[in-house]
């Protein structure tokens, strides 16, 4: 399995080499110049297709290219046709991403660097046949647990292609098949989708959620913060290792010196820098569980999904470490994902929004039920109005979300009057109705119920729904 997947990682290279070729090429030519001055959208893309035909860089033209390289070599003893078919594919999706300014420049795999090989189909090169990974003359025997249902489901659905990934557990390297199945994926019934609608509003390190029964607020993968001081030891320990033994690589003031260098590691440096690796694996895997099991929480709370618009990119210039951290975008990527595929729906929407009945364009957190519009600084975490409403401003976003609607495509409106009129406490013949939204005197935890329902929920009862409430 090394040996193939260092021959994987040299004709990726090779490949990856010739697409970078191409790419430069198209970007001198007089086509690619003229389709970029071209004001018409459909000449435009007809000039660069003309241009990546032109030039041969197309995924057919790299597809070939990777086939001829391994037939020239001794990486045919390695690879089959359709490893290096697929390697083809990935290396002319890397360079696209150059040529359309996506990305600033590719990543070649250095050594022990190819994780991941895959083939076209279950019906030659790589194969999954009775509980084993086939590869012509390699038989992989596959440790599968019969009484998981989820796999028991995934087994019994038609196998497209097969992937296999090296992952490296202590310093050791394990080797695990993916199987792509056709089909809908397995639901487990305790994450059935709910009913109703789902007000989000996620920042880069807390997340809000409201429906109709209860108001939730979290943070993202609280847990993970335990390691990072861990993991601060461990890299200011690298990094004096690094200035020690390579004196010559830094300049006077403490700076890396510019150019190629050359850097010396010691055998104590290796083992720091594996058992850092090993923390960031761990924190990886257990961030995709905290992730998916806060995904699954959001499913049962409804089945519309309400939540601003946000690229979180460009909030990790700001709150770079949260977001490395706590990955928000990748909890709305899954949500996405799973309740589209569970029969729900999304509903993302810009952050400035026109209020339902006149011209007034605001953001959620500066605005109130009462019509009322005022900025906040990002240190305001508390939306407190003359007109009596008091909420923590996050679920208070997430309470508007639930009604933002749809006006045509691309335009979205705010019903402010629905807000208004079922806020929780709004009806003043009603004075012992309360919210479930913490205020300020009296702050409630996420986990915790109201503080009116406390008393039915120590006596082992359950909360009673009251209306208005939220």
């Amino acid at each position: 399995m090394l040996a193939r997947l260092e021959a994987a990682r040299q004709l990726y290279n090779a490949c990856l080499g010739e697409a970078v070729k191409r790419v430069k090429l198209i970007q001198q030519s007089r086509l690619w110049q003229k389709a970029w001055k071209a004001g018409d959208k459909d000449q435009r893309n007809a000039l660069i297709r003309e241009a990546c035909s032109k030039y041969g860089f197309t995924d057919a033209a790299l597809q070939h290219y990777a086939i001829e390289t391994r037939r020239s070599c001794w990486i045919r003893d390695h690879l089959d046709v359709h490893v290096a078919q697929k390697l083809g594919t990935r290396a002319f999706r890397a360079a696209q991403r150059v040529l359309f300014g996506q990305a600033r420049r590719v990543r070649f795999k250095g050594k022990n660097q190819m994780d991941t090989v895959e083939g076209k189909s279950n019906d030659a090169g790589i194969r999954w046949r009775d509980g084993c990974v086939a590869w012509k003359d390699l038989i992989l025997p596959a440790f599968i647990d019969p009484e998981d249902p989820v796999i028991r489901h995934a087994l019994s659905c038609r196998v497209k292609y097969v992937r296999l990934v090296r992952r490296k557990v202590n310093g050791r390297n394990r080797f695990y098949a993916q199987l792509i199945c056709e089909g809908a994926p397995y639901q487990k019934p305790e994450n059935a989708l709910g009913e109703g609608t789902v007000g989000i509003d996620a920042g880069p390190s807390i997340i809000a959620r409201i429906n109709s029964k209860e108001a939730r607020l979290d943070r993202f993968c609280e847990e993970l913060a335990e390691k990072e001081a861990e993991i601060r030891r461990l890299q200011r320990r690298l990094d004096r290792s690094r200035r020690t033994n390579n004196p010559e690589n830094y300049n006077p003031d403490g700076t890396v010196k510019k150019g190629p260098k050359q850097w010396k590691k010691t055998k104590t440096y290796l083992k720091t820098q594996a058992r850092l690796a090993e923390i960031w694996r761990k924190l990886s895997a257990h961030r995709r569980s905290l992730i998916g099991r806060m995904v699954n929480e959001t499913l049962r709370m409804g089945n519309v999904f309400k939540f601003e618009k946000l690229s979180y990119r460009a909030l990790q210039k700001t709150f770079g470490k949260s977001v490395n951290t706590r990955a928000p975008g990748r909890y709305f990527q899954e949500l996405a994902r799973k309740a589209e595929s569970a029969g729900g729906k999304i509903l993302e929407f810009p952050t400035r929004l026109k209020v339902k009945g006149t011209e007034t364009h605001v953001g959620l957190s500066s605005y109130c039920i009462c019509r009322e519009h005022k900025m906040k600084s990002l240190s305001e975490r508390w939306h407190i109005c003359p007109c009596g409403v008091k909420c923590q401003r996050d679920l208070y976003s997430a309470y508007l979300a639930c009604f933002v609607e749809e006006a045509g495509e691309d335009h979205f409106e705010l019903d402010a009057g629905a807000a208004a009129r079922q806020w929780p406490g709004r009806s003043r013949s009603c004075k012992r109705r309360r919210a479930v939204f913490p205020t300020p005197e009296c702050p409630v935890p996420p986990d915790s119920p109201a503080r009116g329902q406390r008393e039915s929920l120590r006596k082992g009862g359950q909360p009673r729904p009251r209306p208005g409430m939220v």
